[in-house]
């Protein structure tokens, strides 16, 4: 499914997702045992180990996809569907319109994958600097794995325009090209990129979700 078919069944879909935001009907214990892998599995002992420019990275990719989730359920709220919608049957709790909280545990280590970065940040891949094509590739393949997604009744694209391509593009190549960039950053610059994204992602859920509009 390379794109949103404007069927029926995908509206129908979609507004059952609209309706089943921070419902608790479908919550349970998997909820604190996937909170308690990232945290203790993967956060502390990269913290332990001082892995700075991953934690950054993963930051960096993580408050992206939140900020992207808050557009995606504005658009939704001013035009009746957003680009992408997460279906209640397939999650335990839907926290916006298009991410649960199962897809948002995966994102938030998903900037660890900066690790596997060549050493050498100026290095060239076919002439291209190797952070942006390793920020290609990782694109590359989770909007392939979108289109698995597309096709199962958990994800949802509503919008014939809306798509593989689109998703590729406008989505995950940022996603990873903030990631992969400031895990090369200064400190400073890690610091300061992440407490503006976070604060705004905060600032934003904190108005837009008691006017009820995200």
């Amino acid at each position: 499914m390379l794109w949103g078919d404007g069927s029926a069944a995908a509206m129908a879909a979609a507004e059952a997702a609209k309706a089943a935001v921070r419902s608790t009907a479908n919550f349970n214990w998997t909820f604190i045992a996937l909170l308690a892998l990232v945290v203790c599995g993967v956060y502390i002992p990269q913290i332990k180990k001082k892995n700075w420019n991953g934690v950054f990275a993963a930051l960096a990719l993580y408050g992206v996809h939140w900020f992207y989730e808050i557009m995606n359920a504005v658009i939704c709220h001013f035009t009746g569907y957003a680009l992408w919608h997460v279906s209640p049957e397939s999650t335990s709790w839907i926290i916006l319109v298009g991410v649960c909280w199962e897809l948002s545990m995966m994102f938030s280590i998903a900037g660890f994958t900066a690790d596997l970065l060549p050493e050498d940040k100026h290095k060239k891949i076919l002439g291209i600097n190797n952070r942006i094509v390793f920020a290609i590739g990782s694109a590359l393949g989770f909007a392939l794995f979108e289109i698995f997604l597309a096709s199962t009744p958990a994800f949802i694209w509503v919008y014939k325009w809306w798509g593989f391509l689109p998703v590729f593009v406008t989505t995950y190549i940022p996603f990873f090209l903030a990631s992969y960039l400031i895990y090369d950053a200064k400190r400073p610059t890690q610091k300061k990129f992440c407490a503006i994204l976070w604060a705004i992602d905060a600032i934003l859920m904190i108005v837009l979700i008691p006017l009820g509009i995200i």
